[in-house]
């Protein structure tokens, strides 16, 4: 399908658009109103366009005498409903459209381009309540290393925010998909959407931030212990950060253990707050994956019983865990914990894994050992049925040099509480015994609660007898 310019976009929502609002935008000049008014037939569609771009005016117009960051997704609800309501004050009954507010509140590149451009972008659109809009709020990052070309940017993400706000709000999905027409992921990314309203209530936001991940529109998203999506910049910015990779389909007691001590562990560190420190479950995308189709359902349940178990979640695109580090760095965290099974490190330690970076498996760990970054690593079952410990001889020459020097600079602690038959669990034993029913099996290997919830209702295929 060929994509719509913006100029395209830009005459439509002027002459065919049956909606009439306001542009508000503070941060990255008035780039989306420009394109409007460029395109002609603005009069049609703008009833104001403001830049309140001074603090303290910023504060009168959509403060209300609270307290709030300037480029936050607060104060962007903020901008989008004081406008709507502005609109209704002045226009209702006096003029027969439909009724939208557009806003974005954005940090560009400063002078001396010592930060990295982000925003917010947002549009209340009438639907089938006049009073009480449709909502629609995106946060994105700006890619490009000149405050110009984040401006120009900045002004075909409003337009496409605007457009699909007015032509396509019965499907927010095909709206997200517009949101990166005539752009591409090296200028922006988009690493959260919201929805909300009288008309949005079909709508999961999760399945939607899904989306950003599968459409590699972002490398991650994140749900707090509640479910609520979460944009990752507010969530972890210089927070502690204790990670743990697996397929948590679903999330057994092996997993809960790992979890569990090693946050005992975190917790007798000298940076460790409980409002500081946050313990992630993180899911792979390919994990997802089913025939290569994205099993949306499947993604829901696993999701659920992890937080059912008071678990924050992560979905992914990283592959090898020095992308994750490299990923976790731009939100300055104080330290990162990642928890890793016996398995999982010996691949990691596989020099064949790195053939394609110029440095090897030295690339490799010097991207994955940062400054602040440890592994907490846990054993595995020899063939006898005992617990293995990592040593020396699990590692030929020179790589078990690389372990020795990891060790002894304490860039990895053994985990030496974990239970010899918790390491009996298996994912595909526990696959097998949902499909055949097998309820006293499945007691020994999965929490309580996340048992009782397969049961009873029939999750990844339970067999009700």
């Amino acid at each position: 399908m060929k994509t719509i310019s913006t100029k395209e976009k830009s005459v439509r929502i002027n002459i065919e658009s049956q909606y009439y609002g306001t542009i508000a935008e503070i941060g990255g000049g008035q780039e989306t109103a420009r394109h409007l008014f460029q395109a002609g037939g603005a009069s049609n569609t703008v009833a104001k366009s403001i830049s309140a771009y001074d603090k303290l005016f910023s504060d009168h117009f959509y403060n209300d005498g609270q307290p709030s960051r300037y480029v936050a997704e607060e104060r962007l609800r903020k901008m989008v409903l004081s406008e709507y309501n502005e609109l209704i004050t002045i226009l209702d009954g006096k003029n027969p459209q439909h009724f939208f507010a557009f806003a974005n509140t954005v940090e560009v590149l400063n002078y001396t381009k010592t930060n990295q451009g982000n925003g917010w972008l947002g549009i209340a659109v009438e639907g089938s309540d006049r009073y009480h809009p449709n909502l629609i709020f995106l946060h994105v990052k700006l890619r490009e290393n000149d405050t110009l070309l984040q401006q120009y940017t900045l002004g075909t993400l409003g337009v496409n925010l605007i457009y699909g706000g007015l032509f396509l709000l019965d499907d927010p999905r095909k709206i997200l998909l517009g949101m990166l027409d005539n752009l591409d992921t090296d200028r922006v990314e988009v690493d959260y959407i919201y929805t909300e309203g009288p008309d949005m209530h079909w709508v999961d936001n999760r399945l939607l931030n899904l989306m950003l991940v599968s459409h590699s529109m972002t490398p991650a998203i994140m749900f707090d212990a509640t479910g609520a999506m979460q944009q990752p910049g507010d969530l972890l910015y210089k927070k502690n950060v204790l990670l743990i990779r697996g397929y948590f389909r679903p999330i057994n007691k092996l997993g809960m253990e790992f979890v569990e001590d090693s946050l005992d562990i975190f917790k007798r560190d000298e940076d460790y707050r409980p409002d500081n420190t946050l313990a992630f479950c993180e899911i792979s995308l390919n994990y997802l994956m089913q025939d290569e189709q994205l099993n949306e359902k499947d993604f829901l349940h696993r999701v659920e019983l992890l937080n059912l178990m008071g678990q924050s979640v992560m979905v992914s695109r990283f592959q090898r865990y020095y992308e994750l580090v490299k990923y976790f760095r731009q939100f300055k965290l104080i330290k990162l914990r990642m928890v890793v099974g016996l398995p999982t490190f010996m691949r990691i330690m596989d020099e064949n894994q790195y053939d394609d970076l110029r440095g090897g498996l030295l690339e490799a760990m010097g991207a994955l050992f940062q400054k602040n970054v440890k592994i907490y690593l846990y054993p595995a079952l020899d063939a006898d049925g005992g617990i293995l410990y990592p040593d020396d001889e699990l590692f030929d020459m020179p790589v078990r040099l690389m372990w020795q020097y990891l060790q002894s600079s304490s860039k990895i602690l053994v985990l030496k509480s974990t239970s010899i038959q918790n390491l009996k669990i298996h994912t595909a034993d526990i696959t097998k015994y949902i499909e055949e029913g097998n309820d006293e099996e499945l007691r020994t290997m999965l929490p309580a609660p996340v048992f009782e919830r397969i049961r009873e209702k029939a999750l990844f295929g339970y067999k009700t007898k």
